[in-house]
């Protein structure tokens, strides 16, 4: 079945990096744009980065640019999300969504915590 895993969230200083993964599973990954949302608590789930089907193209929120990179192995079926300069505001549920004209589909989340 289709399974999209997150993973490598955790509780991280002020300034610091982490990468986040997201394993795909049960579906062709290299026809399915990907992308990162997070959700903070008690606010809307919003977009942080979109990559093509092929890497060729990536799009950030405002918030992001400059300081996360998406990319992606459609060999190795995931996708990644490499944060730095974390700051407090970055804490959420960081969730990952596969999309294609005809389906989409959304990971569990991984929890990000910025603090010191």
């Amino acid at each position: 079945q289709v399974q999209l895993v997150e993973s490598g969230g955790g509780l991280v200083q002020p300034g610091g990096s982490l990468r986040l993964s997201c394993a795909a599973s049960g579906f062709i990954f290299s026809n399915y744009a990907m992308s990162w949302y997070r959700q903070a608590l008690g606010k809307e789930r919003e977009v942080v980065a979109g990559i093509t089907t092929d890497g060729g193209s990536t799009s950030y929120a405002d918030s992001a640019k400059g300081r996360f990179t998406i990319s992606r192995d459609n060999a190795a079926n995931t996708v990644y999300l490499q944060m730095n300069s974390l700051k407090p505001e970055d804490t959420a549920v960081y969730y990952c969504k596969a999309t294609t004209y005809r389906a989409t589909y959304w990971g569990r989340g991984t929890q990000v915590t910025v603090s010191s």
